[in-house]
């Protein structure tokens, strides 16, 4: 064959050789295999671990709802009562208004209207409803008091599939604030505020508001939200509650905006406003060294807020500060009466054991109230309207 032939023939030969070698694999380097492994091990164990970090959020955002709700539910007015009912006190004439509070209708009560000194608007606790405070109320009516009160978000009389949470008793007060603001009836009426526990907070915190207020009593009140949802899932959950921590503030970032970071400390310092903190210090609800507002006085600048540690034996809890040595007796005698229908009935006391139990209650004496401690929260307010004028 022509030279021309044998070169072209070779260079096709030579060609396809160079292409069959690039198709063979030839065995990596261990160190270079081992490198490769790593990084394969690596990438599964970074999937791995972003699967259980989103598998742990999204179950901790189902049990803190789920547990954040359970603690919320409806607090409905109970059948039976040791505590005075309204009914108990016809001579004393309310009048039931309605107002709005987001997308619900709070109910209100009226007392001793027509009485100018001024107006006292009870905030009252988680659990409870504005009856739950009637000896309160009768008391700042005697004293010549106006007296408003009001059943919260899902509490007693009022509209609410649940009482939502701790920082709804600040979000209700606003609306009765408001709806006082708005009524020509009261508007004129110089406002003292009394709240305890749930409602401690309320008065306290309300005051970041715009609201004209003279004087503010805070009962056995917490500083804020966090601290007190914080406190109590610690006592459920121990050292785990730290690491739920960013899920109970998502939670309440949800349901509350910036509501739920509202302290009552914000709302001290924002005013001249005088305030009263009282708490006791045997407390077991809000802990009187924990989220108290009474643990928290060393930031507190305003120069009128004083405060009043309740440290009697018997009446430094939590709910046994208002009431006179007598009721606690004899609430202490009905208690004992009660556990004994209890064990005998095995828990399950009927209702009509019940009802003869409760007939025989005497109310007025287990709603008696200590009047030094009532007497220095009017006294208190009154020197509130003379500072005022």
């Amino acid at each position: 064959a022509p030279v021309g032939m044998k070169t072209r023939a070779r260079f096709v030969v030579q060609r396809r050789q160079l292409s069959c070698m690039k198709r063979i694999s030839f065995p990596q380097p261990p160190a270079r295999r081992q490198a490769s492994d790593k990084k394969k091990r690596l990438r599964i164990a970074l999937l791995v671990l972003c699967a259980v970090v989103i598998l742990f959020a999204i179950g901790s955002m189902v049990t803190v709802k789920v547990l954040y709700d359970s603690s919320f539910r409806r607090a409905e007015r109970p059948q039976f009562s040791a505590y005075l009912r309204y009914d108990d006190v016809p001579e004393y004439d309310r009048r039931i208004v309605r107002f709005e509070s987001g997308r619900n209708l709070l109910t209100g009560y009226l007392f001793g209207e027509g009485n100018e000194k001024g107006l006292v608007v009870i905030a009252h606790g988680l659990g409870g409803g504005a009856e739950s405070y009637l000896p309160e109320i009768i008391y700042f009516a005697d004293q010549d008091w106006t007296v408003f009160a009001y059943d919260c978000t899902g509490s007693y009389a009022s509209e609410g599939e649940g009482t939502v949470g701790l920082a709804q008793s600040l979000l209700d007060l606003d609306a009765a604030l408001t709806y006082i603001r708005s009524n020509d009836d009261l508007s004129h009426l110089p406002v003292m505020l009394c709240g305890h526990s749930w409602g401690g907070y309320a008065v306290a915190s309300v005051l970041t508001y715009d609201h004209p207020i003279t004087a503010v009593v805070s009962i056995a009140g917490f500083n804020s939200p966090m601290e007190m949802v914080f406190e109590q899932a610690k006592g459920i959950m121990g050292w785990f509650a730290y690491l739920e921590y960013p899920f109970m503030w998502a939670y309440q970032t949800m349901l509350f905006g910036k509501a739920a970071w509202v302290s009552a400390v914000d709302g001290i310092n924002k005013t001249d406003t005088p305030v009263m903190i009282i708490h006791g210090d045997k407390d077991d609800v809000i802990s009187y060294t924990g989220p108290a507002i009474i643990a928290h006085r060393s930031k507190i600048t305003n120069p009128n807020a004083v405060y009043k540690t309740c440290s009697e034996e018997g009446r430094n809890g939590h709910s046994n500060l208002f009431y006179s040595e007598a009721a606690l007796k004899y609430r202490e005698k009905l208690n004992e009466e009660y556990n004994e229908l209890y064990y005998q009935y095995d828990g399950d006391i009927p209702d009509e054991v019940k009802a003869a139990f409760y007939a025989g209650v005497d109310r007025f004496l287990a709603s008696e109230l200590d009047p030094e401690f009532m007497d220095n929260i009017s006294e208190f307010f009154e020197r509130a309207l003379e500072r005022r004028s």
